[in-house]
């Protein structure tokens, strides 16, 4: 991996352009192993990666307008602790993997341009939502931005939303504009545990409550421990007392449908959701289902012994698991499952293997998709190999 100057950056581009090479645009470098794997160029063992390390400064921070402008390679645990000075957050959860307090959770632009989201989305929505201006590099190095630094911005191209989730086949990002939340000032929350069906009552119940939970996951048993599937409770106010009154109805439903419950502090809510981001992860797999069928995905015998998170009010999860605890033919049978059940499963990272399975499925938009890659980057030299949605073969489209 090389890391550019930012001075260098866009000559270099256009280098490469002119001798059609292709290379995998990057932040840290934490994550490349995840998704589909990336071709070299011809006669070279690994292709070449582009790094932001480079480009990691804090550009404006308008704390009065609730935004804030970074280059993309800045690390998310550094941008999250300078608008804590200010009372502030971006109300995005930590990359899978990370450690204690963001520790090894990559830079602002990875996380977007992987555009995955966890249960703070119940009441944030995802990084694509939070996005309100970008500026990045063609495959031919030409300079583009799109919308702007207000949260009503809605000049341009939507490039935004197209660039999220894109993992680096379209683009170079190079600086992004995204708004902040004031920090809750009191969190508690609850871990409730017992049958499938009684969890699914008390979910339909917190997510009908007047205080809307700013995160509800689904855990499966073997994330929750003692044999039982788990909800996980998050709530955060202004009011202490409105947390204390939300916790206690919540407390009394999960009685009456003879659930076990532990009422949370906020370190404790804080520990709970570390622990719901990390394990031993030779298999780490993105699911996604309609709400309301988390539960059929949860009693499905292919995620016996899987520790896996779900947000419980959009249907969107992590699932990981050694390589000794989940052969391959149960992945096959669980992505089989979440697609009869009108969902999706992509394959983020897997163990060594002579028949490896796909990383994403084809989406019935793939000639969409891919009529876009060639309008972005007709050379294909960006990510040759991983394209969302797309099954690629060895051939240059």
């Amino acid at each position: 991996m090389i890391c550019p100057e930012p001075s260098e950056l866009q000559e270099l581009v256009r280098l490469w352009h002119q001798q059609a090479r292709p290379w995998l645009p990057a932040g840290s470098g934490s994550r490349l192993s995840w998704g589909a794997p990336v071709r070299p160029a011809p006669g070279e063992q690994k292709p070449l990666v582009v790094g932001m390390a480079q480009l990691n400064r804090l550009v404006e921070h308008c704390a009065g307008d609730f935004t804030v402008t970074v280059q993309a390679g800045m690390p998310l645990q550094s941008l999250q602790h300078d608008l804590a000075a200010a009372g502030q957050w971006l109300a995005i959860d930590w990359p899978w993997g990370s450690g204690p307090g963001g520790e090894n959770s990559g830079t602002v632009g990875g996380l977007v341009a992987r555009g995955l989201a966890g249960g703070l989305r119940q009441r944030y929505l995802g990084v694509r939502d939070q996005l309100i201006g970008i500026q990045l590099l063609r495959a031919d190095g030409t300079a583009a931005k799109a919308g702007g630094k207000v949260v009503k911005n809605v000049a341009g191209y939507d490039l935004m939303r197209l660039l999220c989730g894109s993992w680096g086949s379209l683009a170079l990002i190079t600086e992004l504009t995204l708004r902040t939340y004031p920090l809750p000032r009191h969190r508690g929350g609850l871990l409730v545990q017992g049958s499938l069906a009684a969890l699914e009552q008390l979910r339909r119940r917190c997510l009908a409550s007047a205080l809307m939970p700013q995160r509800l996951d689904w855990w499966s048993p073997a994330l929750a421990g003692n044999g039982q599937a788990a909800l996980l409770l998050s709530l955060a106010s202004v009011s202490s007392a409105a947390i204390t009154d939300q916790l206690a109805q919540h407390c009394s439903a999960a009685a009456a449908l003879d659930l076990d419950t532990k009422q949370l502090d906020s370190d404790q809510v804080l520990a709970l959701e570390e622990r719901g981001r990390q394990g031993q992860s030779d298999w780490l797999l993105q699911l996604g289902v309609r709400p309301a069928q988390a539960v059929e995905l949860l009693a499905h015998p292919a995620l016996e012994g899987v520790a896996c998170s779900l947000a419980a009010g959009v249907g969107l999860g992590m699932a990981w698991a050694a390589a000794a605890a989940l052969p391959s033919y149960r992945v096959q049978q669980l992505r089989e499952h979440c697609a009869a059940l009108g969902g999706q499963l992509s394959v983020l990272q897997q163990p060594p293997s002579p028949t490896p399975l796909l990383c994403w499925q084809a989406s019935p938009a793939s000639r969409v998709i891919e009529a876009v890659k060639r309008e972005f980057d007709p050379l294909q030299q960006l990510a040759r190999g991983r394209l969302p949605g797309v099954v690629q073969t060895g051939r240059i489209t």
